[in-house]
């Protein structure tokens, strides 16, 4: 039975509005997000463990198996930041050549921990620099809110799959229930942002744990997610959630045709 093709109203450009206590509008963001990363990436591991809640790189390797991936597959991580998915990516493949990260940020890149033999390469999500059909697995972690356009980036992800491709979004969604919602929002918003100081991190980390909550918050809901993935042509687009840790991690998951 064919999917209904989703309604145009819930295909997803912009994941959130202007969030304009950070940037004052769309056309702002992008300088926003690249002056942030690269001023925090020296301090973006350790702090990540704050909010991983000690599930860091065993969430992320069994998220990437359960999107199927296996020995031998060649990956494409977007997003790369220091390699907290890629290195997962590696030791799923068993080669380090075969494991490519994109990350529109310079400082990110520079920071990054992955083993030798991992390329690295500057491009944003709208406009990966790899060639059609060159990869049979594309994942992201964490970096779905901050895409400018989420329909430009995922008619991307379609475009780089080879046939039968596989693909896993990892991200973080804020709690329906308004006591997960609200303690989330104080644990990011607060705690997190005074740890970091607390931990000898800069003024800037603290401010992107802040922005980190407020994009969360305002992200499009994972049942538009999954539409513009249907809209762009991925097949079988579903959503798993990892219920023990209240139900915030979202793998989106689906395949090329």
């Amino acid at each position: 039975m064919n999917n209904p093709v989703p309604d145009p109203k819930e295909i997803v450009r912009a994941p959130h509005a202007p969030l304009t206590d950070y940037y004052a509008s769309e056309d702002e963001r992008r300088g926003f997000l690249l002056g942030i990363f690269d001023k925090t990436a020296q301090d973006y591991d350790r702090v990540e463990r704050l909010l991983a809640f000690g599930s860091g790189p065993w969430y992320r390797g069994q998220a990437l198996k359960r999107a199927g991936l296996m020995p031998g597959m060649k990956v494409a991580d977007i997003g790369v930041g220091t390699g907290l998915v890629a290195c997962e990516a590696v030791r799923l493949v068993g080669d380090p050549k075969l494991v490519t990260g994109v990350d529109p940020s310079p400082g990110m890149l520079a920071n990054a921990r992955v083993p030798e033999g991992v390329t690295l390469l500057e491009g944003r999500a709208e406009s990966i620099p790899l060639p059609d059909a060159s990869v049979d697995f594309l994942s992201m972690g964490y970096a779905l809110r901050h895409i400018s356009d989420l329909s430009a980036a995922f008619t991307e992800f379609h475009r780089v799959l080879k046939p039968g491709g596989r693909l896993c979004l990892l991200e973080i969604t804020a709690p329906e229930g308004r006591f997960g919602r609200g303690l989330l929002r104080v644990y990011m918003r607060g705690v997190v942002p005074v740890l970091a100081r607390l931990s000898g991190s800069g003024a800037d980390t603290a401010l992107l744990w802040r922005y980190y909550w407020d994009s969360i918050d305002a992200c499009a809901p994972p049942a538009r997610v999954i539409d513009t993935l249907q809209a762009v042509g991925f097949m079988q687009p579903r959503r798993h959630v990892d219920q023990p840790v209240l139900s915030i991690f979202s793998e989106y998951q689906a395949q090329k045709p």
